[in-house]
């Protein structure tokens, strides 16, 4: 009992000192280095839309605090190591660890692999937390992008883990802005004037409601018309969104579009998509 109050009197006050110095980095280093991720950003001239820099602060942020955190335990731990155990030296553990580090290399290339995809695909700015991306047949939102992997969420629910190493192709389908873009069919003896007259006035009506006007770039209009048959005549229609906004946008100019269609009385196709129906006799 004698030797233990002893080693405690001894040293317990460093036991202390490096636990509350690796806690107070630990914490205080995480809070300074997101603030300054989150500045350097901010203050950086570029022409990323609001959200886009949202998401490359959460991706930058989590990397870093990540990185930083194993190095403040790993150095709070070798602390601790050497009060314990003063007399032991750690440089044969060190040259044993890099020895042990070189025949374990060879069996860890793909690690080395993942680790160095990773890099690129954040200093790149591929794509970033939050954004929704295919990759390799799986469509979701990025929920964290790691040094080893990236991790997808898709419409179900479902997480999909893809090691960086992997990832060759990418869709990333919010960076910068997306694309409203879709067709209405028509009866093929409709004027088509002032059809696409209607689609550009409900266009610009949309881009000017006070809910809609932050999230539309470029009014959504029509572009040309596409495939036209004996029963119908498809309409393109597109327009430029902010990011991840392009689905709420769409679902929004068919709905007006319908209204507005039916109190003009323009008929649309009854024709199923690429059956083309018998001529009326």
């Amino acid at each position: 009992m004698n030797d233990i109050l002893n080693w405690v009197s001894t040293y317990g006050d460093d036991i202390v000192l490096i636990v509350l110095i690796t806690g107070v980095c630990y914490y205080l280093g995480s809070v300074f280095m997101e603030r300054i991720i989150r500045r350097a950003l901010h203050t950086t001239k570029h022409n990323w839309p609001e959200k886009d820099i949202e998401k490359r602060q959460r991706t930058l942020v989590g990397l870093f605090k990540n990185i930083w955190r194993v190095l403040v335990i790993t150095f709070g731990t070798f602390a601790l190591f050497h009060l314990f155990f003063e007399d032991v030296s750690l440089a044969p553990l060190f040259a044993s660890a890099g020895i042990i580090g070189v025949a374990f290399g060879f069996g860890a290339q793909s690690l080395v692999q993942d680790f160095l995809s990773g890099m690129f695909i954040i200093s790149e700015n591929q794509y970033r937390v939050g954004d929704i991306i295919d990759i390799e047949g799986a469509s979701g939102t990025v929920e964290r992008i790691g040094a080893r992997s990236t991790v997808l969420r898709d419409a179900d629910g479902n997480v999909h883990y893809f090691p960086n190493g992997m990832i060759q192709h990418v869709i990333n389908k919010t960076m910068d802005y997306s694309m409203a873009r879709f067709s209405i069919s028509v009866h093929p003896l409709s004027d088509l004037e002032p059809v696409i007259t209607l689609i550009n006035d409900t266009g610009k009506k949309l881009a000017s409601d006070a809910k809609w006007e932050s999230k539309i770039i470029e009014a959504p209009s029509f572009v040309s018309i596409g495939e036209f048959t004996a029963a119908s005549v498809s309409m393109l229609i597109s327009g430029k969104t902010q990011p991840a906004d392009q689905w709420g946008v769409t679902a929004e100019m068919r709905r007006r579009l319908l209204f507005e269609l039916e109190k003009n009385k323009i008929e649309l196709s009854n024709a199923l998509p690429g059956v083309q129906q018998p001529p009326k006799k």
